[in-house]
């Protein structure tokens, strides 16, 4: 019996008109070009800065772009997927938002929050579905408006995040293309170096955790980055080698789009050439749940049917993985 797969069909990507260049964040905190370019590699970021306007909004607008580059009706969609560590709010799931404001009425919606390893986990578990024979048709959105939990007083944050969202559509493949293998995993015990100090139900909002500034990320930079280097490097190479996927064999290595020294560092680690190492750091910063489609958006029009793919990412929790795919269809001209 032939295996059925799930394979990436399309894309659709959606950033915010407004850009926030160094330059202009230089006069809202003390930074600069130079020292955001050396030190983290983001030159700049888009932000939503419509009044009510949140997650959903830009979720919405890649999941149309998607449906309107496949040619694909919202009524065929059986099931979406929405992952963000910024929802709407807590609770409709920002999946169900984004469902109704695009008309997707026969299927089921529901969110993931895994940190910057969102997307990857959505992916893997909306692969299921589509693997089982249950769904045709998945979308996996990862959008996140982290300017709502960004201080901008705050200069060992503010610089690296960015708003954006993008959206894949999964569907059965019966040959070689598709999701091959991945690995997820998980050090809750990471979660003291980076997370959100209060507003959920363990320290809900009050006056004093507002003047405290508890809302916003938080992050220990160096921790963060040597568990990010190592993890991403070394769960690649792990599902390289269950898969007998050398170096020479890989075409693309998409990491999450986090740090410019962590992407370098996990490549050296790899002993990946640069040219085979996805980069758009530089004009997104760290979109979060985003990073990975606006990433594959962006190097689309590289990608051949049949590409060999590694992608890997690292979030709060602590939560990493990396997955092995084979790219399933060539850019239309």
């Amino acid at each position: 019996m032939t295996k059925i797969r799930a394979a990436i069909t399309g894309i659709g990507a959606y950033v915010p008109e407004y850009i926030l260049k160094n330059d202009e964040l230089a006069k809202m905190v003390d930074t600069s070009d130079e020292w955001i370019m050396t030190r983290i590699g983001i030159k700049e970021r888009h932000i939503l800065k419509t009044p009510g306007k949140g997650t959903s909004h830009m979720g919405a607008k890649a999941v149309q772009d998607l449906l309107k580059r496949t040619n694909t009706s919202a009524d065929e969609i059986d099931l979406l997927i929405c992952t963000t560590v910024t929802p709407d709010m807590l609770f409709p799931a920002t999946a169900n938002i984004i469902s109704d404001k695009v008309g997707i009425k026969n299927a089921f919606s529901f969110d993931i929050n895994a940190g910057c390893s969102g997307f990857l986990y959505g992916l893997s578990t909306a692969s299921q579905f589509v693997e089982a024979g249950k769904y045709k048709k998945v979308i996996v959105v990862g959008a996140d408006k982290m300017s709502s939990i960004v201080n901008y007083t705050d200069r060992s944050t503010c610089p690296i995040f960015g708003d954006g969202a993008g959206a894949v559509l999964l569907e059965p493949s019966s040959n070689e293309h598709g999701i091959i293998d991945f690995i997820n995993q998980v050090d809750g015990s990471g979660r003291k170096h980076l997370h959100q100090k209060a507003g959920g139900s363990k320290k809900p909002p009050t006056h004093e955790t507002i003047d405290a500034q508890e809302h916003y990320v938080y992050q220990e930079g160096q921790t963060v980055f040597k568990f990010a280097v190592s993890k991403m490097a070394d769960i690649s190479l792990e599902v390289m080698k269950r898969n007998n996927l050398s170096i020479e064999d890989l075409d693309w290595l998409a990491p999450h789009q986090a740090n410019m020294r962590i992407i370098e560092a996990t490549g050296r680690r790899m002993a990946i050439s640069t040219d085979k190492v996805m980069v758009n750091i530089e004009k997104f910063g760290n979109t979060t749940d985003a990073t990975i489609p606006l990433l594959l958006n962006d190097y689309e029009s590289k990608l051949k049917k049949g590409d060999n793919i590694i992608i890997t990412t690292f979030g709060a929790g602590f939560t990493w993985g990396a997955l092995y795919l084979k790219w399933g269809y060539n850019t239309p001209e």
